[in-house]
């Protein structure tokens, strides 16, 4: 059987090393086609030398020679740089499925023309349906192009719908760690630090999404992402904050009947899912012991102490390029938190200042978005600054 050739935009992240683990894993089903990374030139270097791409792109242009010498060595590997060769790579003949891992409102056009050029989108970006989850819906409609979830949430409640056909949906259970400082005070939430925010208590992630996690903004991202991946509307999406990181997420039917997925946090299970889709394969990892399991806690997210959450549900109500707004405000603050720029309470202030001053669009275009993302990012800097 003819191996699937995959591509995996951002092959150096937490999302990207842990599918070429699954890849190691069944190296008679996948093949790495080409890896991309933005700045992390020992890990792409590490990675081509053990897969051995077809190609690899630095999207870091100055990175671009070292890249070259390092990769000397490997003659039959073709090494690209830059925001094109990166958005251009995903149309490549031979790639079967594209693994969209990238972090942020860099995914969305490589996602697009993946989209375009009829390949398997397996997707881990959740900016790229926060910021055109219509555009990219009708595209996948058009196309006839597969989208298969990877974030573990919404894995779980593909999972759940999964031979369910058109049995109605009475609502889809988000859950949520509640991140690092579910139990601070207001008070308490003026003086955390970066440090703190990034030690999170249950799972293993890059430093934005984990930063993210601790404002619950995350989850206000992952909302979102459910209204466009499964049609649901925003008031039937629930969201509960579960410490033990078990129930992945749930659906509840209209019959009372209440399907879950859970499982360890371990985001291989949802990579290897959505590569493997409709077959389940091996995955060598712990199991969930339920003997083990002590409690499993369900609590209501405050709003009004994690008022990022808030703005999300804010977000989807006005629709258009609001949630464009709020991705790009959030990308800005976030790294300024990270850079010891601005406070924690300040990420969500500066959100909603920015949703309250940036141009509205009700019904934008891909060039709508990414002027959207420009004057966003613009004024959210000018905002910190001030």
């Amino acid at each position: 059987m003819k191996k699937q050739q995959i591509c995996i935009l951002g092959s150096t992240g937490s999302i990207g090393t842990q599918a070429l683990d699954v890849i190691r894993q069944h190296s008679e089903l996948y093949e790495v086609y080409c890896l991309t990374a933005n700045n992390s030139v020992d890990k792409l270097v590490e990675q081509a030398h053990e897969f051995n791409p077809a190609a690899v792109v630095i999207a870091n242009e100055d990175r671009y020679k070292e890249l070259q010498e390092r990769l000397c060595d490997c003659p039959d590997i073709k090494i690209f740089a830059g925001k094109e060769a990166l958005e251009q790579i995903v149309e490549s003949g031979p790639i079967d499925i594209v693994l969209a891992a990238m972090v942020g409102f860099a995914g969305l056009v490589p996602t697009i023309n993946a989209i375009k050029a009829h390949k398997k989108i397996c997707l881990a970006n959740k900016e790229t349906l926060v910021v055109a989850g219509e555009l990219i819906c009708n595209l996948i409609e058009q196309y006839h192009v597969p989208l298969l979830p990877v974030d573990s949430e919404h894995s779980a409640i593909f999972q759940c719908i999964v031979g369910e056909e058109n049995n109605e949906i009475e609502k889809i259970l988000l859950t949520c760690s509640g991140g690092p400082f579910r139990q601070y005070t207001h008070e308490q939430l003026k003086y955390v630090t970066a440090a703190d925010a990034l030690k999170h208590p249950t799972w293993n992630m890059g430093a934005k999404i984990t930063i993210d996690s601790a404002t619950l903004m995350n989850k206000g991202f992952e909302v979102i992402e459910a209204k466009w991946l499964f049609g649901i509307p925003a008031e039937k999406i629930q969201v509960l904050i579960h410490p033990q990181s078990i129930v992945h997420s749930a659906v509840q039917y209209i019959d009372g009947a209440v399907k879950a997925q859970l499982g360890i946090p371990d985001m291989r299970l949802p990579i290897q899912y959505a590569f493997s889709y409709p077959k389940r394969l091996h995955l060598n990892s712990d199991r969930l012991d339920l003997f083990k399991q002590q409690k499993l806690e369900f609590f209501k997210p405050d709003i009004k102490k994690f008022k990022c959450l808030a703005l999300s549900f804010e977000a989807i109500k006005k629709g258009g390029n609001m949630p464009c707004i709020v991705n790009a405000a959030n990308e800005i603050a976030n790294i300024a938190f990270r850079r010891d720029e601005c406070s924690f309470l300040q990420i969500a202030d500066v959100i909603e200042e920015c949703m309250s001053k940036i141009t509205f669009n009700k019904n934008p275009d891909l060039d709508v978005y990414m002027q959207t993302d420009a004057e966003t990012r613009r004024i959210a800097n000018e905002i910190i600054k001030k």
